[in-house]
């Protein structure tokens, strides 16, 4: 087993995905058989995206149902992961000199628990969140990640999660689920060779990849979680998609792995 482990982006796609058990949470559950245990995960979600960067010093954070209009039963879903403060000062003194706060209201957004609840369904290895800072370019978050890299060889699992694509006024809310977009997969297509290949500037520079990534990125948001993880990379650092997708025609379910599972 390597002492490095890996960074994983998951496209976490609907939040009901908490609660349903198909291809995807199937993945998600075979990605936490086999890579080796954390001893506590960093997770960075599109959906904390706020002016300034905190990380969460709670030792038991909430579950939060940060959502309208779903069924009674997802706001019933809790996921009772411990947090580790000890983690959330760590990252604070390896971001240093940039102002991280030490947050004690937020807690686990659905980002994150809609997918480790089937990574680690017994909720317990102790999770920290970092915030996005929503003021900043994407250079400043792929930054981060570099930053954040020697977490890897410390027990922490890096995880960012979001979606490749993520065009909500494309997607097709109703039953009949349509084949994915063709710009959507352009898109896809293009940032997997981009990954693989490691051309990370172009990744940063998304904006300027035409108008298949503005179609397919329309805010940045969901985005952004991947660039945490790639920036996490070393030179001899795999890249694999473990999980793969397009759900409603518009939202990638792409995984991203960088370094070996095992």
């Amino acid at each position: 087993m390597s002492d490095i482990l890996p960074a994983i982006f998951f496209g976490h796609g609907n939040p009901m995905n908490a609660l349903m058990q198909n291809a995807y949470t199937e993945a998600w559950r075979r990605i936490g058989e086999e890579t080796p245990r954390p001893r506590a995960i960093l997770a960075i979600s599109a959906h904390w995206f706020v002016p300034g960067t905190g990380v969460t010093i709670s030792t038991a954070p909430r579950t939060i149902h940060d959502f309208g209009g779903f069924p009674r039963e997802l706001y019933q879903v809790r996921y009772p992961a411990p947090g580790d403060p000890a983690l959330a000062r760590r990252v604070q003194a390896l971001l240093d000199p940039l102002p991280v706060t030490l947050d004690d209201t937020w807690g686990l957004d659905h980002g994150t628990w809609s997918v480790l609840t089937h990574v680690y369904p017994a909720a317990d290895v102790p999770i920290v969140q970092l915030s996005i800072d929503e003021t900043r370019p994407a250079a400043f978050h792929y930054d981060i990640g570099r930053r954040l890299a020697p977490l890897r060889g410390e027990g922490v699992l890096i995880v960012g999660s979001g979606n490749l694509v993520h065009n909500l006024h494309a997607y097709a809310w109703g039953r009949h689920m349509p084949d994915p977009y063709d710009w959507a997969v352009r898109f896809e297509e293009e940032a997997k060779g981009l990954l693989v290949s490691g051309e990370h500037t172009r990744l940063v520079d998304y904006e300027s990849l035409g108008r298949e990534a503005l179609l397919s990125i329309p805010t940045p948001d969901h985005y952004l979680p991947l660039l945490y993880v790639i920036g996490t990379r070393q030179s001899s650092d795999p890249i694999t998609f473990p999980v793969s997708g397009v759900d409603g025609g518009s939202i990638s379910m792409l995984s991203v792995r960088v370094g070996a599972a095992t």
